[in-house]
């Protein structure tokens, strides 16, 4: 880390010095990398900090590098540093808390609470109903937070795989009735009169638990304008089988739309009507970027296709 970088944090905790440096894991594609620092002095024991650098010599994974793919990923961590900046604050649903953000020539760093030593250490790759529910309920309170709510300095339209900011994607699909359909997907799901901030990237990975099973959500990378079943839909296809998907469709709705009453205080009754069907829109949705990103991934199962033939067929 720059001596720069190291003479910030110490001044946004007053902190002397650094005890000891935890790499969490590297960024997508290279762009820099996540750290924990355990800090001595000051007003926090340990803080995350996230380091990025605009000069990026990796290959994407899937082999999506190039111009537009770059630029995306530059702002999406602009976007980051504005929500948690303005935005997180608002946040019924817990998030790490901002405590600044520097930029020196083309590299970042943005400094946030540690959710680990705020109690929420735990991470899970499989879920119990309590810890599901209690997922689905963080995700009611974040759209509930922000209904309504214009997404001034995030995207426009939350989440990294949606129609506009894919057209690699879109071109490389080979469902031809799913690729002509992709740009009416887009519109049902912007033409809800009930729009909200979207997550944008909310998988299980990006939850943390304590240990009453309570959680909290990071990674805003991708923060912006939509409806709160795009959310739904990619969370539940992070952490659930096919059958799951299947068996448990309407149980989950029902518990979302409960804790989405409870945290606005209000009846839902419009809203539901609004969002329910959309669903399975932003199931196909997602499954139509599935398909031209990465065909033989592990989502692109049954339910998927069932689900995506009938709102096809729909239409």
């Amino acid at each position: 880390m720059k001596a720069a970088f190291k003479d910030y944090v110490f001044q946004l905790t007053g902190a002397r010095s650094i005890r000891k440096k935890e790499s969490i894991q590297d960024l997508w594609s290279g762009y820099g990398e996540i750290l924990r620092l355990q800090l001595q002095g000051g007003q926090y024991p340990q803080v995350i900090v996230k380091w990025m650098s605009g000069q990026i010599t990796a290959e994407h994974p899937h082999g999506w590098q190039g111009g537009l793919s770059h630029q995306r990923k530059l702002y999406s961590y602009k976007v980051e540093q504005h929500w948690y900046q303005h935005f997180a604050s608002r946040s019924q649903a817990r998030v790490p808390g901002y405590l600044g953000y520097t930029l020196k020539g083309v590299e970042s760093l943005l400094v946030l609470e540690d959710l680990n030593a705020a109690g929420y250490p735990i991470r899970l790759e499989r879920l119990n109903r309590a810890q599901f529910e209690n997922c689905l309920a963080w995700l009611a309170q974040f759209h509930a937070s922000f209904m309504g709510v214009k997404p001034d300095g995030l995207w426009e339209t939350g989440t990294y795989w949606h129609l506009e900011t894919r057209p690699q994607e879109w071109e490389a699909l080979k469902d031809s009735g799913l690729k002509k359909a992709a740009a009416i997907l887009d519109e049902k799901l912007k033409a809800s009169p009930y729009q909200t901030l979207v997550h944008g990237d909310a998988k299980l990975a990006n939850f943390c638990f304590a240990r009453d099973g309570q959680v909290a959500g990071l990674d805003f990378q991708y923060v912006g304008g939509g409806c709160g079943m795009k959310d739904l839909a990619y969370f539940v296809s992070s952490c659930l089988t096919a059958q799951e998907c299947a068996e448990q469709e309407t149980a989950i709705l029902d518990v979302y739309f409960a804790a989405l009453e409870q945290a606005l205080g209000y009846n839902v009754n419009e809203i539901e009507k609004s969002w329910r069907p959309l669903y399975r829109v932003a199931w196909a949705d997602f499954y139509r970027f599935l398909k031209g990103w990465s065909p033989q991934h592990w989502k692109v199962h049954d339910y998927s296709e069932k689900v995506t033939r009938e709102v096809l067929h729909s239409l």
